[in-house]
């Protein structure tokens, strides 16, 4: 990219110009998010590449770690229409997609059905505390998720896209929950983990929330841009080594896998799928494009690898009765793989 534009074809010079626009985007989007959160780098960055590759986001940590205040301020930088679902155990499915209802027309008389819309019809969705809500209206969600539609009364009505759904919940309280099907779990790009900030983080927030002070937030791109970006991101190549590097760690977590370490065996009872290997290199392939650079990396493999698998093994009594998580079988199943020899 060291010729000017001036030098480029005509396709190459648009190219360039999309691709440093991209850069000023998310630049200006991280400038903007930043005047309300502070730290958490690594979560802020997946919700960049979900929002870049057009998945969704399931958003794990604890109470007052500032998962709602971070996607609303999200949006608010996005410049995109913002609904926020907060699940309840009475929630029905009508409450999220909407309902018919009747209407009279007050000159003629005549009562017809007019369609309602729900909070689901929104380009960023919040919901929070998703594992609060019966099986019923999960499936509500999950079709939405998928389809990018919902299904009242027989009637199919597409959702406005771009279409986010970041989902938050709390990983202690389970009183009242309702865990997750898995094939819910696999609808979601990441599984970002809130986790406590420093303590000279902490005094910023303090800082920041305890003054007379109101950041203001601007938007900095628009829907049609985001789409454009969505389709920039795909256009990043990734050489078949690297693409086969990928299928084979996916593979890797199945614990019938030929090709499955000794301590997978052990502890794995369910591994990915291929939505798992898909969803990989499109976030490595975003991620590579946020770092500036045109190609996909082992590095972007390594860094979006944990995050997007965690949710998608499933660990037997063996590794429950010894305290390892899916992080932990991750990190080890990535150093049992090392890179590519021609990366």
């Amino acid at each position: 990219m060291a010729n000017t534009i001036a030098e480029l074809t005509p396709e190459a010079a648009q190219l360039q110009t999309r691709i440093e626009r991209f850069h000023v985007v998310r630049d200006g989007i991280l400038s903007q998010v930043r005047q309300v959160i502070v730290g958490q780098d690594e979560v802020l960055d997946q919700i960049l590449i979900a929002l870049f590759v057009g998945g969704h986001c399931l958003i794990t940590g604890m109470p007052g770690t500032a998962k709602t205040l971070m996607v609303r301020t999200f949006s608010e930088a996005l410049g995109l229409t913002f609904k926020r679902i907060q699940f309840t155990p009475d929630l029905m499915p009508s409450d999220i997609t909407g309902t018919d209802i009747i209407e009279e027309d007050m000159t003629t008389g005549h009562r017809k059905w007019t369609f309602v819309e729900g909070p689901i019809f929104g380009n960023v969705v919040l919901a929070d505390e998703i594992n609060r809500t019966p099986p019923k209206t999960q499936a509500a969600m999950l079709e939405a998720m998928q389809e990018r539609s919902c299904t009242v009364r027989g009637h199919i009505y597409k959702l406005p896209s771009p279409f986010f759904v970041l989902a938050t919940q709390n990983p202690i309280e389970l009183e009242g929950t309702y865990p997750l099907p898995e094939a819910q779990l696999d609808r979601f790009l990441f599984n970002s983990l809130l986790d406590y900030l420093s303590a000279a983080d902490e005094l910023k927030v303090v800082d920041l929330t305890t003054a007379t002070r109101v950041p203001k937030i601007q938007a900095v791109t628009h829907t049609q841009e985001l789409l454009d970006f969505q389709q920039l991101v795909r256009m990043v190549p990734i050489g078949e080594s690297l693409a086969r590097y990928v299928v084979n760690l996916v593979r890797a977590t199945r614990h019938k896998s030929e090709n499955a370490p000794d301590f997978v065996k052990k502890y794995v009872n369910y591994g990915g799928s291929i939505r798992a290997a898909q969803f990989i290199v499109l976030a490595a392939k975003a991620r590579a494009l946020s770092r500036k650079r045109y190609h996909v990396m082992y590095e972007d493999i390594s860094a979006v690898a944990v995050p997007v698998l965690r949710h998608r093994i499933l660990l037997n009594f063996h590794a429950e009765s010894e305290r390892i998580d899916s992080d932990e079988i991750l990190r080890r199943l990535l150093a049992y793989m090392p890179p590519p020899k021609e990366v």
